[in-house]
């Protein structure tokens, strides 16, 4: 069975989810969904209703779809780290790079050194290891629709599917699903349409700004509870 996991993408930065390099991945934050989604299943992050855009206003688009992701693949955290080693460097942070989107990579955990962890130089920071790696896996897509900063409203007939609060939505509806699928098709896959709602952020900030403005945010999910809704 095919599953829609929904949930409200607060912090749209380019990390989480990361849509750059031809595939979109989830691999920090949001662990709940990362440990029982599974190849087929899709998920998605709708607006929040206090969203800042580039022009420094905020925006309710609670309504509205930021990125879909059918999982096309499953890893586990560490064979993430050697598949971006072998086959998707972009993703390993290069921070110090004047190419944003390397700085956003999140292939932050190295696992190369098999006695110790090692946490590359990037968004998150220690405060952040335990809920990163409680998710055990990093979910990857070659079927994508990423909207960030020009979301797409949902058509009243999928408003089910919206999350209007905190944790995530687990939707198990076939006919909801089936409809679902029938309206994200009609846009191009594989597309970024803009940049993340904060991404213009981290092309100014400073090394130590860009890694508080991540780890802080993180830091205010991490106090609510990764509830799980069904809609069957």
């Amino acid at each position: 069975m095919k599953r829609i996991y929904s949930y409200v993408l607060r912090f749209d930065d380019g990390a989480a989810p990361n849509p750059f390099w031809g595939i979109c991945t989830l691999t920090i934050c949001k662990p709940a969904i990362r440990r029982t989604a599974g190849v087929g299943d899709w998920v998605i992050g709708t607006g929040s209703k206090n969203s800042k855009l580039k022009d420094g206003n905020k925006y309710d688009l609670s309504d509205s779809l930021v990125y879909a992701m059918k999982i096309t693949e499953k890893m586990t955290l560490e064979q993430y780290d050697k598949f971006c080693s072998k086959k998707l460097k972009e993703k390993i942070p290069s921070w110090y790079n004047k190419d944003w989107r390397k700085r956003m990579g999140d292939c932050i955990y190295d696992f190369s050194n098999q006695n110790e962890l090692n946490l590359r130089k990037g968004v998150h920071n220690e405060s952040n290891i335990k809920r990163d790696l409680s998710g055990n896996n990093s979910l990857l897509s070659t079927e994508f629709y990423y909207f960030g900063g020009e979301p797409r409203i949902i058509p009243e007939n999928l408003r089910r599917i919206i999350k209007k609060n905190q944790g995530h939505l687990r939707i198990e509806n076939a006919d909801l699903l089936f409809d679902f699928e029938k309206w994200i098709s009609r846009f191009e896959k594989n597309k970024i349409y803009a940049e993340p709602q904060l991404g213009h952020e981290f092309k100014i900030a400073s090394d130590l700004e860009l890694t508080s403005k991540c780890s802080n945010r993180n830091k205010k999910i991490l106090e609510e509870q990764d509830i799980e809704e069904t809609l069957c």
